[in-house]
């Protein structure tokens, strides 16, 4: 940064550079919100203000609503208004990089996450003012039969960053380093603003609420003091002046109970396509069934306070719940596993004695260390795997981590017939990450901001870890035709008791018809629930299921869909223009401003989460927050633990323990980021493709006839060397995986394991890996969903890899959404 006249403040904080102007390039954030009936358009207006004597680019990562459709961006500088361009990633940044090299200003927004986006804006000129409108569109998600909410986030919070450092250059500018598993972390990490630093940012909200015919009863402001005026059926609301980007802002509606399913058709402009929504109700009570349930709670440091306090008493809850004839287990997690203490290592039956252990176990927890939160997930589904009851896992934490794509390619595969409920407690909660996860699982999300609302979250929570009122979901739609692998969400799921699930899609021709969803009901007979379509003029519908689609997409591309995937993620982005990870908007003004000169560059510093300790002055620029890490019992063995899939050997020395700071940012990542640089490539994550470390390479040989002659495994390893090589030379097509798998990996992984367990100990590597790959692939068949059969794929060519020593050789590395200089 340029030296500046005025002293700076030691105990300003990071980035608190005192000038005659002023301080920090963010000085406002304004967000209002067109509420109509069960839908959002939302205007963000973020003001840049340069308070230098240098020309300046300015780069601020900040949250988005996970749902939430970007569908347009605009700069406004000095009098000019310059539209922005939504374009392939690497094409906008390519823009955006010449634009600032030739002295021009330029803006571009990027998406890292669903609901982390970073904003570069260049070539401010010294005291001007820039301001970046971003419009978008959100759903109102439903909690209940009579309750919507409006959620939207105001600071990414610090997340635990797992696995060793990468030697590349840094992917963005934030203050983590990148590493195997998380291979942008610099770009989800920003700075962190230090105690007592004055508010930087002036922040006003504002919503309009036209209830648009549904009968609302109440609105609610959980977070934050709001103001309210009433015009006829028009409702504004405004967040009281002063308040600080340091929690999610979060407005519940409620209304009257509705009809039990609704159908809205909303042709094209064209009028040759067009979108539908489906809205389905479930009513009446399901038969139980007996359950297996592992529960998941997460103890790291970041979860102190309050929120351990609500994720001890949410969990004790949840035992509670539990029948004799259940079976369970409860798994608490920070960088280490442990269970309760008498209850075993595997599930236990849900006696009234295994609970009050549970509970005595629970209400012992304090938040401590880090977040490694692979290794319970995986556990999870071990424990599990080929149970006959109702699978259930449930997961309790904020959700506060960086490897979100390593964690679902690794467990997409192992979620077959598992339903997966996540709870996010926190005031900045992780709500993009717990989404997708409950998504893939079929599951459902529930998020807690306060103790206050802890109580009716845990009422949703209980029906939706009971019995589903149905399973087994489809569509068949009447007199409409139904776009194919267009419906969102992917994966229906289940149908809760109370639980609204809305599902949405596009459909060719008139817009007439019904839609029936069918399923199998807890007793075993047949489901079926048909809604009539309903013409309506919602410009919103098709924004809306394009974000819910590309979402879908990019979750199937990240567990190892084929490369054609990315193609296709951005033809949809920019046909429907709405931003995904694949694409960016970038607005490049004509005027040149500046004489080319690189501009100093400025990464805004975020406010500490609400509720969050602070960090430590000492420690540079940014703080995971986390507590210490667990100490050792005094006296008996250690706690048990386990380790997680462990990447391959990395190089450069090992990662800081997680209570420490990470370092200041290099150099490397204060200089201009280059795009121009064709050999620039932008590469799968190494996780997707090397992630445990592969055994010694075997030779190759044929298979010998009968049983191996010898107990070292060889000849096992040469028999699916040729089932590895058979998969390599399939074709990328659904079907003909299916077959190979079925037909030829099944069989002869099944003989494999049966010969081999007179050579191993039950339960020993590799005949575990084995067994639970062999698990899986049971429950595949010629119908299964294009997303389960790649995860399986891209599981049984790592697992047969590894056993083999032979190159498993992935999908052909292809661009990603990294970031790199």
């Amino acid at each position: 940064m340029p030296e500046t006249d005025a002293p700076t403040d030691p105990d300003g904080g990071l980035g608190a550079l005192s000038t005659d102007r002023g301080n920090l390039p963010l000085d406002s954030v304004d967000v209002h919100a067109s509420i109509t009936g069960l839908a959002a358009g939302v205007e963000v207006v973020q003001g840049f203000r340069n308070p230098f004597d240098v020309p300046l680019e300015a780069t601020y990562i900040f949250p988005l609503p996970d749902r939430a459709a970007v569908t347009a961006l605009r700069m406004e500088a000095d009098d000019r208004v310059i539209e922005g361009a939504l374009k392939e990633r690497g094409q906008a940044r390519q823009d955006y990089s010449a634009a600032i090299a030739a002295g021009k200003r330029a803006a571009l927004a990027e998406e890292d996450r669903p609901d982390v986006f970073t904003m570069q804006v260049g070539n401010i000129l010294p005291g001007e003012r820039v301001t970046i409108r971003l419009a978008l569109t959100q759903p109102l998600p439903h909690e209940s039969a009579s309750t919507a909410t409006f959620r939207f986030p105001l600071v990414v919070a610090p997340r635990y960053i797992p696995g060793a450092p990468l030697d590349d250059a840094a992917a963005g500018a934030g203050v983590a380093e990148d590493t195997e598993a998380v291979p942008d972390a610099s770009r989800i990490s920003p700075p962190v603003l230090l105690p007592g630093f004055p508010n930087p940012v002036r922040l006003a909200i504002s919503a309009d609420i036209d209830p648009s015919g549904l009968p609302l009863t109440e609105i609610h402001s959980a977070l934050h003091v709001v103001t309210e005026e009433t015009d006829g059926d028009r409702t504004t609301v405004r967040l009281r002046p002063g308040e600080r980007l340091d929690r999610d802002f979060i407005l519940r509606l409620g209304f009257a109970p509705q009809e039990s399913a609704a159908l809205s058709l909303v042709p094209d402009e064209n009028g040759d396509e067009g979108t539908f929504s489906l809205t389905v109700l479930p009513s009446g009570d399901a038969r139980p069934r007996p359950r297996d349930v592992v529960l998941i709670l997460d103890r790291s440091g970041s979860m102190h306070g309050w929120k351990m306090v609500a994720a001890r008493r949410a969990a004790a809850r949840i035992v509670d719940t539990l029948r004799d004839e259940d079976r369970f287990a409860v798994l608490s997690f920070d960088t280490v596993v442990e269970r309760p203490r008498d209850l075993g290592s595997g599930l236990a039956p849900g006696t009234d004695r295994n609970r009050f252990r549970a509970v005595e176990h629970l209400a012992a927890l304090d938040a401590r260390g880090g977040t490694e939160m692979l290794t319970p997930l995986d556990e999870a589904c071990r424990l599990v795997a080929g149970s006959e009851s109702d699978r259930v896992v449930v997961l309790i934490t904020d959700g506060q981590v960086g490897n979100e794509d390593q964690i679902l390619a690794h467990l997409a595969p192992r979620l077959q017939g598992v339903r997966v409920h996540t709870v996010g407690i926190d005031r900045a909660v992780n709500a993009g990450f717990l989404n997708r996860l409950a998504a893939i699982g079929q599951g459902r999300c529930e998020l807690v901001e306060s103790e206050d609302r802890l109580d009716e979250a845990m009422d949703q929570i209980h029906h939706r870890i009971g019995a589903p009122v149905a399973t087994g979901l489809s569509l068949r739609a009447e007199g409409l035709e139904i776009v194919p692998d267009s419906v969102a969400p992917a994966r229906l799921g289940a149908l809760f008791p109370g639980v609204p699930l809305v599902i949405a899609g596009r459909f060719r021709g008139a817009p007439t018809g019904s839609v029936t969803v069918q399923g199998t009901a807890s007793d075993g007979t047949a489901w079926r629930q048909q809604a009539p379509g309903t013409l309506a003029r919602n410009p919103a519908a098709t924004a809306i299921w394009a974000r819910a689609h590309l979402r879908d997409l990019e979750d199937r591309y990240t567990i190892g869909g084929p490369p054609e995937l990315e193609q296709r993620i951005v033809e949809t982005s920019l046909r429907f223009g709405v931003l995904c990870r694949f694409t960016a908007f970038v607005a490049v003004d004509s005027r040149v401003v500046t004489d080319s000169s690189a501009p100093h560059q400025v990464v805004q510093p975020v406010e500490v989460p609400d509720g969050w300790a602070a960090p430590a002055p000492s420690y540079g620029a940014a703080s995971p927050l986390m507590a210490p890490p667990p100490a050792q019992p005094a006296g008996g063995p250690p706690p048990p633990t386990f380790a997680p899939p462990a990447p391959s050997a990395p190089s450069g020395p090992p990662r800081p323990p997680l209570s420490s700071q990470p370092p200041a940012p290099s150099a490397a990542r204060s200089r201009p980021m280059d795009f121009t640089d064709p050999t620039d490539d932008l590469d799968v994550p190494d996780f997707l493709l090397t992630d445990p470390p592969r055994t010694p390479r075997a030779r190759r040989g044929s298979t010998p006839g009968g049983p191996p002659p010898t107990s070292d495994l060889s000849a096992f390893k040469r028999e699916l060397a040729q089932q590895l090589e058979a998969m390599r030379n399939t074709p990328d097509d659904l079907a003909r995986r299916i077959t190979c798998l079925l037909q030829d990996v099944l069989p002869d992984l099944t003989s494999v394991i049966d010969r081999m367990r007179p050579l191993l100990a039950p339960g020993t590597e590799p005949l575990r890996t084995l067994e639970a790959l062999r698990d899986d692939l049971i429950h595949i068949s010629p119908t299964s969903e294009a997303q389960l059969v790649d995860g399986l794929w891209s599981r049984t060519l790592q697992t047969l890899g590894e056993f083999t020593g032979e190159p498993a050789q992935p999908p052909t590395r292809r661009p990603f959404w990294k970031r790199t200089t």
